[in-house]
């Protein structure tokens, strides 16, 4: 088995783990919304799990094949998670969702047939720390954005998952890195880089956890999807010298595989916001074959009763008042 193959089938696998996080994420985000690490839920240490389980599946990936072609099929992960939303939770998907579903595979299957070979490139020093600080800015100017927007939950929600996948993605890329020096023999230049990718690890945890939050499972997944692998293989393209079967022709190839992969996937997100919309919108009855809203509750409270128009009528209304009131006592 060549080394390209088992980095597909790692990744393949990965996503699979990374997709029941991401949905037993989402529960638990819907039981208990104001918790960004609910500690003590057995359904996240259940997610928790999941997706250590994937991160490393990734990691050993990452050993095997190129980060550009690596960081893509993560996007499998929100392909995965529409069966295993539907089989798992009972949460069905439209004809829309499996349409996308297709044109992502099929985009993602196209940037796997132009993959190149593995490059043996690494980041230096310096590189390691320009990379690194612009990464823990974008954070923050991203959480500080989200923080402003609380009280619009799916701009939140994009904004924090945007945030998630730069962490997941960067934290790809020193995870990469130290592979690199590993499998070369030059053993680990230092613990600063061990030290970035648990923090952007576990910081990419918490901020999808918080995209969850008021916003369902597609729109932030499907974001972190995107987000992740365009961050690592830009990267990757740029710093590492990573590059695609036949030249020119084949960038140009795998940028149209990439965005028919992004616009299945945007279509995912967008049947998942019109099913949400649908399902919250207020109930209408139908009057002569046109929608009309339902009508009115009964009030709770008393009716009172409505003053007549007629001055004539109030004649012995004083009266009847004393009357009820000899009667009452």
């Amino acid at each position: 088995m060549s080394a390209l193959v088992l980095a597909v089938l790692l990744s393949l696998v990965s996503a699979v783990a990374y997709a029941g996080g991401a949905i037993v994420q989402e529960r638990v985000a819907v039981s208990d919304p104001h918790t960004y690490a609910p500690v003590r839920r057995p359904g996240w240490w259940a997610a928790v799990g999941l997706n250590g389980l994937g991160a490393a599946l990734h990691v050993a990936a990452l050993a095997f094949g190129p980060l550009s072609l690596v960081q893509p099929l993560g996007a499998l992960t929100i392909v995965f998670a529409l069966p295993m939303a539907a089989l798992f939770v009972g949460r069905g998907a439209g004809p829309a969702a499996w349409r996308g579903a297709v044109l992502a595979t099929v985009g993602l299957a196209g940037l796997l047939s132009l993959a190149g070979d593995a490059a043996s490139d690494s980041l230096a020093g310096p590189e390691r720390a320009t990379v690194a600080l612009v990464t823990f800015a974008a954070v923050a100017a991203l959480l500080a954005a989200a923080r402003a927007a609380a009280r619009a939950p799916v701009v939140r929600s994009v904004l924090l998952a945007t945030a998630s996948g730069i962490a997941f993605g960067i934290a790809s890329v020193f995870t990469k890195t130290v592979a690199v020096d590993v499998t070369s023999g030059a053993g680990l230049t230092g613990a600063s880089s061990l030290l970035v990718i648990a923090v952007l690890a576990v910081g990419g945890l918490l901020l999808s956890q918080a995209a969850y939050r008021g916003a369902g499972l597609a729109v932030p997944l499907a974001v972190v999807t995107v987000v992740n692998p365009v961050v690592a293989a830009t990267v990757g393209l740029t710093l590492f010298g990573e590059t695609f079967r036949y030249g020119t022709v084949g960038a140009v190839g795998a940028l149209l595989f990439g965005v028919a992969t992004a616009g299945g996937l945007v279509m995912l997100t967008t049947e998942r916001i019109s099913r949400t919309r649908q399902g919250s919108a207020p109930r209408t009855s139908r009057v002569g074959g046109a929608a009309a809203p339902a009508a009115p509750a009964t009030p709770a409270g008393p009716v009172l009763p409505r003053v007549p128009d007629d001055p004539a009528a109030l004649d012995g209304l004083g009266d009847d008042l004393r009357f009820d009131h000899r009667v009452g006592s």
